[in-house]
């Protein structure tokens, strides 16, 4: 395991020497991963104090494995997004994630109005639109893939989310999101918004239908974008919540052991090139955050205020952590919590 642990640092590891370890003692994989974690970002673990906003369950995509979709019925007018956004600011947040759904009306003027309300009523970082949402966007407006991300950046987005990579398999999107973007219009987007100057974050949301080669697979793929452009922030494993969707009835869901793996792996393959790795709390727990912290992993998110999404499909873990609460899982581990921007900059 060495070798493997030499070739992660020095960018050289191969889809060969990660099914290796996935195969091996799962012990060998954390012991491997930790050790790299400590190597390339040391012991503090990072978060950022954010609010996620989910703006309408309404949408036009029908993936198999959303709860979301129509699961209330409403669509948040931008009064409403704006008291949401003053309630973020009162507690210190300095981020703002907007989600949901999409429907036809979304158009590029649509979110750049939207934008620039935020932006000229708060001072804070927009974390919005992910490659899917830019690609109907533009769609709508009959405009190409880069007018639009050129206009959403001039409205005043800071950062794009790295969502609806999902697996970048398109064997698997035929399954899971067949509607979706494909993966090769995933990276273009992708590229597109790093060359623009729109960092953006990586997702992959595993398991539904996807085997460990597909994962394995994806988390090259984000690798050899990040060789391009540098442009990703972090990678944000996403396991999946079965409960009230098409694709929880095919699959079970990724175990315990396999979410500390994705984040293991995902250590070892994407080594220094993307050296944040994310644990997503609210899908997963505190008590398996901390673990996946022992296990690659080095950031712990965001405090949310909510997510209505992952609620939808069956997270039991709550919706915001203060920061307190944030620095006190962190300490229990023997770790150093540090506050972060979007970017990764020091509060």
């Amino acid at each position: 395991m060495t070798d493997i642990y030499e070739r992660s640092l020095a960018g050289k590891i191969t889809r060969e020497d990660a099914l290796e370890l996935l195969n091996s003692n799962p012990f060998q994989l954390f012991d491997v991963a930790d050790k790299l974690r400590k190597e390339i970002v040391g012991d503090e673990v990072t978060f950022v104090a954010n609010r996620n906003i989910d703006i309408t369950d309404s949408c036009m995509i029908e993936c198999a494995f959303c709860s979301f979709r129509d699961s209330i019925g409403y669509e948040m007018t931008t009064e409403e997004i704006l008291q949401s956004i003053k309630e973020a600011k009162e507690v210190g947040a300095t981020e703002i994630c907007l989600f949901g759904g999409i429907m036809p009306y979304m158009t590029v003027e649509y979110y750049c109005d939207l934008i620039k309300t935020i932006k000229s009523s708060f001072d804070i970082e927009l974390h919005v639109l992910s490659p899917v949402e830019v690609y109907h966007a533009a769609e709508a407006s009959q405009m190409s893939i880069k007018e639009a991300l050129k206009a959403f950046k001039e409205a005043g987005l800071d950062t794009m989310t790295g969502a609806s990579a999902e697996i970048l398999v398109d064997e698997v999107r035929e399954v899971i999101c067949p509607k979706k973007v494909s993966t090769a219009q995933w990276i273009d987007i992708i590229k597109e918004a790093h060359k623009t100057g729109i960092p953006t974050t990586s997702t992959i949301m595993y398991g539904t239908v996807e085997t460990w080669e597909d994962r394995v697979e994806h988390l090259f793929i984000l690798r050899d974008i990040q060789r391009e452009t540098g442009g990703f922030t972090e990678l944000v494993p996403m396991t999946f919540l079965g409960d009230n969707n098409e694709a929880g009835n095919a699959s079970a869901g990724a175990s315990g052991l396999d979410d500390l793996k994705m984040h293991a792996i995902a250590r070892v393959i994407l080594g220094r090139d993307i050296p944040n790795i994310q644990a997503s709390w609210i899908k997963i727990g505190t008590r398996m955050a901390q673990m996946t912290l022992c296990c690659g992993a080095n950031d712990l998110g965001g405090t949310m205020m909510e997510d209505k999404i992952s609620i939808a499909a069956g997270a039991s873990h709550g919706e915001f952590l203060s920061r307190e609460e944030m620095a006190s899982i962190i300490k229990a581990i023997g770790r150093i919590p540090r506050e972060r921007t979007t970017t990764y900059k020091s509060v």
